[in-house]
């Protein structure tokens, strides 16, 4: 489903997730925000960013994955559980994709634009 990867890759991009981490990339010439910020302003940004990831992915789970309703047409049954389990893959998937790929220059990412 060509939506789905969009909306996926879109994501990404606005959880500034990698490899579209361009404002980590920026800050890591002086350290950013790891300077400015330390102890528990740092983790409160930190707990900001994977809260924004857990959103989009419920986000996606709800649009495109069936929600609560179950994945096996043999199991019937509507659960929180089916939505928590559908909602860990899709984090996983994006842990992946951040571990596995590299992050964009600018050059690059304006000519995928």
């Amino acid at each position: 489903m060509p939506i789905a990867a969009i909306f996926f890759i879109s994501i990404l991009a606005e959880t500034n997730r990698a490899p579209f981490d361009l404002p980590e990339a920026e800050a890591e010439i002086v350290a950013g925000y790891n300077v400015e910020y330390s102890s528990m302003v740092f983790a409160m940004f930190f707990l900001a960013e994977y809260s924004n990831m857990l959103w989009a992915s419920t986000l996606f789970t709800l649009c495109f994955l069936g929600g609560w309703g179950s994945p096996i047409p043999s199991i019937v049954g509507h659960s929180v559980v089916w939505l928590i389990l559908k909602l860990i893959v899709v984090c996983f998937a994006i842990i992946k994709v951040r571990a596995n790929y590299p992050r964009y220059r600018y050059d690059q990412l304006m000519s995928l634009g």
